[in-house]
């Protein structure tokens, strides 16, 4: 058989042929293969599959070992079925406990990276129909454009057309690990968690491939520091005018409804509000030249059920992820008309893809239909503000909103009976019977309280024996709360560039810079979303480096200080020390790991194509970060911290998240754990206890933050480095936890470790509590470590990278 290949041919001599080709099998694979020779030097794993990671993944969780919080004792997966597995016991298939929670873990996070390259994949395919499979990677001023990509599979796309092959490649990659789960498969937890890892690594190939494509398709900001601010929160809005919401995390469809209103001047005629991910990138479209931004953000997921409440949306156009079950069966009640315009959530509405917009319009105008499927993208940018046009006049002329008046809120208030039930049902277990107990009583601020840490799910009102809907109630008593609501967040900026990274791997590698904070994630915080802008201040005070994205970023630009500024008003956006950088929505969190990677790339020299493994092992000893995700409650969450965890990132979540069923946490007291190889000539080297975890929970944000931290402390660190680590850390501590850490001194190599402020009292307290020798004289220690401190050492846990290997 002859060889296939990609190429093309003329038909223009050819008379009454049909040709149908369909793909070519195997040859866009084979052209990649071709492509990957010229990269250069190549590691070992270049289009890893479920096996080819598997050694460093046994490695990283012989260290950090799998804690599981399974959520019942049941596994009900198949016709076996259900089997009780509590007290060691198998069900009928065999599992065990532990692997019925690897499993179960495993599945969230397949989950999650299923949707970001679902995403992906909708949105590269759209993006090169549009404008062309030739059209330039444009990222701003870099040249490792893909290092997510390029590490998993070995390529490095330069166009749309190319990052093709990396979209198949996470795809093929995906069915062979949904495999795994179908009972009689693998039942080895320790299997499932390594499987995870790998899964996780795919997620940010495909997050990568989504960004990547939007910013170089839609002229987003592109490495750009000082991309515009947005406008953020309900009291950002002007009511007078039509309102548009979009919901979702797929920006395509509303970068034809933001066209259809420029090219018909209707920007200054409407508003057009986000909320999620397709928030933050509708704010981000053609912003690459900072032009004023018109498009604004109401906020997080947490904000879905309170906008539609409100009553303000005259038509709400959905796209895919995050996008709330109810939010039909909500607008329906105000007459608020819903588009969906992707195949992924179609809420049972009429397809009205062929038909005419004019008259769609006036099915809806009629209440005929209450919205409509718009898979046509032409038609959805005109349809959905025709529709806001034609809706706004008939909703504001009977005051549709579901906030109650002052009689029915008094009414609402008095029929409460204390019971309790609203507040067992609730996951923050707000106090709503004491709130609505003042309220009674005409204090208000109790209610007004609840605001903001409510989010949103209407748990309550459902178990509500006097049928009292309480969210309205709570949106009634923070009426002024709302309208006062605005806030800046900064558009996202993108990746961090080359340049970027040169300059401050130093500090990183080092530990000059403390270390880097990812702040991502969900609004399932357990206090508020305050929580996010305190911790976030924190950091930058003390020179961290902050990178954010998704809902948290936004929150974080919910708060002002005493000047009235928010963080990005007071921060630079620039990835160095003291820089607070929004990367943009969920899918930029792939450059959030790609910086880390790049600092290894472009600071370190290391080879990044097909090199996973060398690549993790230098994150994991040398580069000082920790992810944050405070309110994750996603798969997507779970698949992106799973995806940091590979590579040597630790992450800490909230409280909620011991629900994903799974820790990664290292026995710090196990000395056995914390030995690895000095890369000059192979020999055993004792390292500190760093990071200790790389997934763990904490109960309080006061908790999270020196645990933060500590996770920042690596192995590499130079003495200046880990005394200003060291320094932070135990100041941290004694701030919010009102002690010292105790395991402090196993940190010092020597005197030039130590917090400088301290370092005389810290030197006596290594004398008397743990017997070190200290010569006095010269203030120095000359017995008592365990670790020793050489400037040139080499850690590595890979043995292959030893010169003497």
């Amino acid at each position: 058989m002859s060889k296939l290949t990609t190429g093309s041919f003329s038909i223009d001599d050819l008379e009454s042929v049909q040709i149908t080709i369909n793909n070519i099998v195997g040859a866009a694979k084979e052209a990649a293969e071709e492509k990957a020779k010229e990269l250069g030097p190549m590691g070992p794993t270049a289009m890893a599959g479920l096996a080819s990671y598997r050694s460093w993944n046994l490695l990283l969780l012989n260290r950090y070992e799998p804690v599981l919080t399974p959520m019942c004792d049941q596994c009900c997966y198949c016709t076996y079925g259900p089997c009780d597995l509590s007290g060691n016991k198998r069900g009928a298939c065999g599992i065990d406990m532990a692997g019925q929670t690897g499993r179960e873990f495993f599945l969230r996070v397949i989950t999650g990276t299923a949707c970001h390259a679902a995403h992906g994949r909708h949105l590269l395919d759209h993006v090169i129909e549009v404008f062309g499979e030739d059209l330039p990677l444009n990222l701003g001023e870099s040249n490792v454009l893909t290092p997510n990509v390029t590490i998993c599979t070995g390529l490095s796309p330069k166009t749309l057309g190319e990052c093709r092959a990396p979209m198949e490649y996470v795809e093929e990659q995906l069915t062979q690990l949904l495999a795994t789960i179908h009972a009689g498969q693998e039942s080895a937890e320790i299997d499932y968690d390594s499987k995870a890892l790998f899964s996780g690594s795919l997620d940010h190939v495909g997050m990568e491939v989504s960004d990547i494509a939007q910013v170089s398709a839609y002229d987003f900001p592109k490495a750009d520091p000082e991309a515009p601010l947005i406008e953020i929160g309900m009291g950002s809005i002007d009511k007078s005018k039509p309102l548009i919401v979009a919901i979702g995390h797929n920006v395509a469809g509303v970068t034809y409804i933001m066209d259809y209103m420029e090219e018909n001047n209707l920007t200054d005629k409407m508003e057009i509000a986000g909320l999620c991910c397709t928030a933050f990138d509708m704010t981000r479209y053609k912003e690459a030249d900072r032009r004023a931004p018109y498009a604004k953000i109401v906020g997080s997921l947490a904000k879905e059920l309170k906008i539609i409440r409100s009553g303000m949306p005259d038509v709400i156009v959905v796209d895919e992820q995050c996008v709330r079950g109810d939010v039909l069966a909500e607008s329906q009640k105000l007459k608020i008309p819903v588009i969906a315009s992707n195949e992924k959530i179609m809420f049972g509405l009429p397809d009205r893809t062929d038909a005419d917009v004019d008259s769609i319009v006036e099915e809806i105008k009629s209440g005929a239909i209450p919205g409509c499927v718009m898979l046509d993208y032409d038609k959805l940018g005109e349809l959905i503000p025709k529709i806001a046009e034609v809706m706004a006049p008939i909703r504001d002329a009977e005051g549709i909103t579901a906030i109650p008046t002052d009689e029915e809120f008094k009414v609402y208030i008095d029929k409460c009976v204390k019971c309790g039930e609203c507040m067992l049902a609730c996951p923050e277990e707000l106090d709503i019977p004491e709130a609505l107990e003042y309220a009674a009583k005409g204090s208000y601020e109790y209610l007004e309280a609840l605001h903001d840490v409510c989010i949103g799910c209407r748990r309550c009102e459902q178990v509500c024996k006097k049928e009292i809907p309480i969210l309205n109630v709570l949106e009634k008593a923070a009426q002024k709360a709302i309208s006062e609501e605005k806030g800046l967040v900064r558009a996202g900026r993108g990746q961090a560039s080359d340049a970027e990274i040169r300059k401050e791997g130093l500090n990183l590698v080092m530990g000059t810079t403390p270390g880097i904070i990812a702040i991502i994630g969900c609004p399932n915080y357990p206090a508020g979303t305050k929580d996010v802008y305190l911790i976030a201040e924190e950091f930058l005070k003390r020179n961290y480096l902050l990178a954010v994205s998704g809902c948290s970023a936004m929150d974080i630009g919910m708060y002002k200080d005493e000047d009235g500024k928010t963080l990005y008003e007071r921060f630079p956006g620039t990835f160095a020390g003291g820089g607070l950088l929004n990367t943009g929505s969920c899918v930029s969190n792939a450059h959030i790991s790609g910086a880390a990677e790049k600092v290894a790339g472009i600071f370190a020299q290391r080879t990044l194509a097909g090199n996973l493994a060398e690549i993790a092992d230098y994150t994991l000893n040398r580069v000082g970060a920790c992810g944050l995700a405070w309110g994750a409650y996603s798969q997507k969450a779970a698949s992106i911290g799973t995806g940091c965890n590979i590579y040597g990132i630790p992450a800490v979540l909230g409280p909620h998240s011991s629900k994903y069923r799974r820790a990664l946490i290292a026995k710090n007291y196990d000395e056995s754990k914390w030995k690895v190889y000095d890369g000059r000539d192979g020999s055993e080297m004792n390292i500190p206890p760093a990071p200790e975890f790389l997934l763990t929970t904490a109960e309080t944000w006061q908790e999270a933050i020196p645990m933060m931290a500590k996770a920042c402390i690596r192995p590499s660190d130079n003495n200046m480095g880990r005394s200003i680590k060291l320094t932070h850390w135990m100041e941290l501590s004694k701030k919010y936890l009102g002690v010292e850490p105790e395991d402090w001194w196993k940190f010092v190599r020597n005197e030039a470790d130590l917090p400088l402020a301290k370092r005389e009292e810290l030197l006596k307290r290594l004398e008397a509590e743990h017997g070190w020798e200290i010569d006095w004289k010269r203030k120095k220690i000359i017995s008592g470590p365990k670790i020793k401190f050489d400037v040139s050492a080499q850690p590595t846990n890979l043995k292959r990278l030893c010169k003497e290997a």
